[in-house]
């Protein structure tokens, strides 16, 4: 391996780290608060509403991210109704394709992250409230949610770090991020395992960034843990490992 080759190659892939962040930040921002909605529609009583749900969970479960990428990019065109529609000013961009399929994509699994987490919910926790006046959705607002998402975090955060290497999918909509500079790099260079292993690696640093952010979120949430004997000499462990 060329180290100069490799560090001048870590120049050029880290321009396509500034799109990759708005993959990742975009799908994540609008797929939570669809997840939230599908898991609220899962656990629903209306059986339609449940199952229209569970039907779509099933399907970006079920079928991988590159197939719906493609269905999402190639797929859509195929349809008059949708080239004639107000959307086709975003559906014909790689961009915004890349963008519906990785958010579907994560509202789904993140419904079932976050569906899981208010089912797990102690009742007592939802009787106290109920004892206190509350109920609906200010039970659900002040009680369940901040409870659930609390617990599906840790869960929550792999699905975030998944997404950040689905990233690299886009590169076959012609997307430049980290994984389409390398293929272009590796056609014009033949040098196929330098430049994947200094892709990897930043990857590897976005992941570790996160893994720590999550982690220092999910201790701020949990303040039974921080006030708990020995929680700091066991948080500074956690640290170092």
């Amino acid at each position: 391996m060329d180290p100069r080759f490799m560090w001048e190659t870590l120049g050029k892939l880290v321009e396509g780290v500034p799109l990759l962040f708005q993959l990742v930040t975009v799908s994540l921002a609008i797929g939570f608060v669809l997840a939230v909605l599908v898991a609220l529609a899962r656990l629903s009583p209306l059986a339609p509403l449940s199952r229209a749900a569970a039907g779509y969970v099933f399907f970006f479960r079920g079928t991988p991210l590159l197939v719906q990428v493609f269905l999402i990019y190639y797929g859509l065109s195929q349809f008059p109704e949708i080239r004639a529609s107000f959307l086709w000013p975003f559906l014909r961009q790689p961009y915004w394709c890349a963008i519906l399929a990785f958010t579907l994509n994560t509202a789904a699994y993140g419904s079932e992250i976050i569906r899981g987490g208010i089912q797990s919910v102690p009742w007592g926790q939802i009787e106290a409230g109920r004892a206190a006046g509350m109920s609906g959705w200010l039970l659900m607002r002040r009680i369940t949610l901040p409870i659930a998402l609390r617990q599906a975090l840790p869960a929550y955060g792999n699905e975030m770090i998944l997404m950040v290497k689905a990233t690299s999918l886009a590169s076959i909509i012609t997307l430049m991020e980290v994984t389409g500079i390398a293929h272009k790099i590796i056609s014009e260079t033949y040098r196929a395992v330098e430049v994947f292993v200094v892709a990897g690696s930043i990857y590897l640093l976005i992941n570790f960034l996160l893994t720590r952010a999550v982690k220092q979120v999910e201790w701020w949430l949990s303040p039974h843990l921080r006030d708990a004997p020995g929680a700091a000499v066991k948080e500074e462990a956690a640290l170092v490992h």
